[in-house]
């Protein structure tokens, strides 16, 4: 039966797909065709964006001025591009592209198991649960709305996982003095209703109903979980497509 292939070190593609030269470069394009996108439907940097990305280069232009979405997108690059150089000195041998087909399958997989499992759950938390409305998505015309979905799977993981949950973890543990599994289940319980709250903020939010508030948290339970378990690539790229086949489903 063929397998995916084992680098150098014996290592499997479980282990693989989740080193930053394989799980970092894995996000890079996902990062790009959502810049691509975006500037090629708003005509520029400014315009209609996913959120999480506004709220981030937002933070970057009150410390640094009208430069700062600039300066924050060159620095988000170079610092992907240097956790994947860093990470590929440290093995010897160069990167496999099957390993890369295998990350894209098994997020599209997961992907699609998430859109059944969470409504589920959601639906037995909520006796009735609402039509899930997408916020931007729902109302954007559909290339706008593919923007948004990509731009969820990169920009929120980016901010909701990678950063919340870790700033979370951190000050359960020093400031609460927590252990690691209680400050690890705080923290991500945490994250999940903070991310869920973020889709109902600003001119472009959802209506607040708790059905889909419940969903989205949910959500924020599963890709915490998966974060914590496959890295941030195989996360980015479950979310973006998570949310493209709920914009599918809805067109």
């Amino acid at each position: 039966m063929a397998t995916l292939p084992l680098s150098a070190s014996g290592s499997s593609y479980w282990q693989l797909s989740r080193a930053p030269r394989y799980s970092v470069a894995f996000a890079l394009p996902l990062l790009a065709l959502y810049e691509t996108l975006a500037a090629a439907l708003n005509g520029g940097v400014s315009g209609v964006r996913n959120g999480a990305d506004v709220l981030l280069k937002s933070f970057f232009a009150a410390l640094v001025g009208a430069r700062g979405p600039v300066i924050f997108g060159i620095l988000l690059v170079l610092t992907m591009i240097a956790l994947v150089v860093r990470d590929q000195r440290r093995h010897a041998g160069p990167l496999r592209p099957r390993i890369f087909l295998g990350m894209l399958l098994e997020s599209a997989v997961l992907a699609l198991v998430f859109g059944i499992v969470v409504g589920l759950i959601a639906s037995q938390l909520v006796s009735s649960l609402q039509r899930l409305a997408l916020g931007p998505v729902d109302r954007a015309p559909w290339g706008m709305g593919l923007m948004i979905s990509l731009g969820a799977g990169l920009y929120e993981e980016l901010l909701f996982r990678v950063l919340l949950v870790s700033l979370l973890l951190w000050l359960a543990r020093h400031v609460l003095g927590l252990g690691q599994v209680a400050a690890s289940i705080l923290a991500v319980l945490a994250g999940a209703v903070i991310f869920s709250a973020f889709h109902y903020v600003g001119p472009y939010g959802d209506r607040m109903e708790i059905g889909s508030f419940v969903f989205r948290a949910v959500a924020g339970l599963a890709f915490s979980g998966l974060y914590v378990t496959r890295g941030f690539g195989i996360t980015a790229w479950t979310h973006a497509l998570y949310d493209v086949f709920l914009l599918i489903a809805r067109s």
